[in-house]
C-alpha cells in the first residue's frame, strides 16, 4: 500500500484560529515548496515531451484526462493552445469526468467509473496515433486509470502527472511524471500545491512542445489568434519590431488582412525578394 502523500495531515493546526495575515503567509510559504518539486521531475517531464512531440510531428494528438480539478486544469491548457499558438482546437484536447457540465459544477461519483474514460477518448477516436495524459493528484482515480489501462492495451503512449509517488496511475503510465508537493495547507484540498504543481506542468508540456513544433519564434507567439485588440495591438508591435516598419496603421492593417503575424513578415519577405529578383 502506497502513502498518500496528498492525504497526509496538514502541519498547521487549527487554522481557524489564525488571523488573514498568518493564514497567507503561510499558503504562501507552502507554495514556495512547489517550484522545487517540480524542478525534480524536470527528466520525467522531458521524457513525456519527447514523446508527444514525436507523435505530433506524425500528425497525432495530444489528449488529457482528469476528474475535478485535475481535470479542470487539463480543460484549461488544452483550450489556451488554438489562441495561443495558432493550433486547430483539436489538436490538444481536454476531458473530464463527468462532461463539460463538470467544469463548472462537480458530477458527484462521476470520477470512478473505470469504463467511462475510454469511453469519452473513442467519441474522439483516440488511436495510436495519438498521447494521452492521466491527471491525477492522488494518482488513485478509477476514470483516470480505466482510461490509460485500455489506452496501453491498444497501444497508445500514456502519461500521467500525479503528487504520490507509487501512486496506481503511474503503472498504467509509459510516462510517469510524480511531483511530491507534500501534505496540503488544509488537509486533502489538492487544488491547492497539488493543483498548482499540476499547472506548472501543464504550461511547461504545451509551451515546451508548441515550440518545438515551430509556434513560438525567437519568444514571440507568432501564429496566436487575434481575437481582440490587445492582441492585435501585441501583434502590430511584434511585426513592427521584426521588420523596422513605422507606420502603425499600415501595419495593422497588414495583420488584419493575413491574419497573423508570422503571415505578415513571411509576406513582407517574399515581397522583398521579389524586388531584390526583378532588380537583378
Amino acid at each position: 500500500m502506497f502513502e498518500r502523500i496528498t492525504e497526509l495531515p496538514s502541519t498547521y493546526r487549527h487554522l481557524e484560529k489564525m488571523t488573514i495575515t498568518e493564514i497567507l503567509n503561510h499558503i504562501n510559504d507552502e507554495d514556495k515548496t512547489v517550484a522545487i518539486a517540480v524542478e525534480k521531475a524536470i527528466p520525467q517531464i522531458e521524457n513525456l515531451i519527447a514523446a508527444i512531440v514525436d507523435k505530433m510531428l506524425a500528425g497525432g494528438r495530444l489528449f488529457y484526462i482528469g476528474a475535478g480539478t485535475s481535470g479542470r486544469l487539463g480543460i484549461v491548457d488544452a483550450s489556451e493552445c488554438p489562441p495561443t499558438f495558432g493550433v486547430p482546437f483539436d489538436l490538444v484536447i481536454g476531458i473530464i469526468s463527468g462532461g463539460d457540465s463538470a467544469i463548472r459544477k462537480a458530477v458527484e461519483f462521476a470520477e470512478d467509473s473505470r469504463e467511462q474514460g475510454w469511453i469519452d477518448l473513442m467519441e474522439y477516436k483516440v488511436s495510436e496515433k495519438d498521447v494521452v495524459v492521466g491527471i491525477a493528484a492522488s494518482g488513485t482515480t478509477p476514470y483516470v486509470i480505466g482510461a490509460l489501462k485500455e489506452c496501453r492495451h491498444r497501444g497508445i503512449i500514456t502519461g500521467c502527472i500525479t503528487c504520490n509517488p507509487g501512486a496506481p496511475v503511474t503503472e498504467e503510465a509509459d510516462f510517469p511524471i510524480v511531483v511530491v508537493a507534500g501534505p496540503e495547507f488544509i488537509t486533502g484540498s489538492t487544488r491547492m500545491k497539488s493543483g498548482t504543481a499540476q499547472k506548472l506542468v501543464l504550461n511547461m508540456i504545451s509551451s515546451t512542445v508548441m515550440i518545438q513544433l515551430g509556434r513560438v519564434e525567437d519568444n514571440k507567439m507568432v501564429h496566436m489568434q487575434l481575437s481582440n485588440e490587445k492582441l492585435v495591438d501585441r501583434g502590430v508591435r511584434m511585426v513592427m519590431e521584426k521588420t523596422g516598419m513605422k507606420d502603425y496603421k499600415e501595419v495593422k492593417s497588414l495583420l488584419l488582412k493575413y491574419g497573423s503575424v508570422k503571415k505578415v513578415i513571411d509576406n513582407l519577405a517574399s515581397e522583398i525578394k521579389v524586388a531584390d529578383k526583378a532588380r537583378g
